[in-house]
């Protein structure tokens, strides 16, 4: 049997709970079911640390990144320290650690110690915590 906007109201057709449902799926505003949180949900958030090394200039304390989900297992990195370019890192797991999926943005997150190790382009490297 099709249904149509007069069935679904009809109580004598379904129940008011089961039409309800029906007809919020009609009109687009389906129920979206919740997201399973991913590599990128664990890493996010704000870091305190160093630039501990720079091919282009001396080491920086006090720099904070900002580690930003855009999407499935992946971040983005900004940071209060302008040196540090503004990148995009796929992720995957490797045994306690997250690790870049690929590209030259070396990334080392520790889950038990809260570390977190990144080196930009092989130019500039950074260590610090998860605050």
């Amino acid at each position: 049997m099709i249904l149509n906007p007069s069935h679904i109201r009809s109580r004598r057709v379904l129940g008011l709970g089961v039409a309800a449902v029906l007809l919020a799926t009609a009109a687009g505003a389906a129920p979206k079911p919740e997201r399973k949180p991913d590599l990128a949900d664990a890493v996010a958030g704000s870091y305190a640390g160093d630039v501990i090394s720079d091919s282009k200039g001396s080491s920086q304390s006090g720099v904070t990144l900002t580690l930003t989900r855009t999407g499935p297992n992946t971040v983005q990195i900004t940071s209060s320290y302008p040196r540090l370019p503004v990148v995009s890192v796929g992720l995957t797991a490797a045994m306690n650690t997250i690790v870049m999926k690929s590209g030259d943005t070396a990334f080392v997150y520790d889950r038990g110690s809260r570390k977190l190790d990144v080196s930009f382009h092989n130019e500039v490297s950074w260590s610090g915590q998860k605050q």
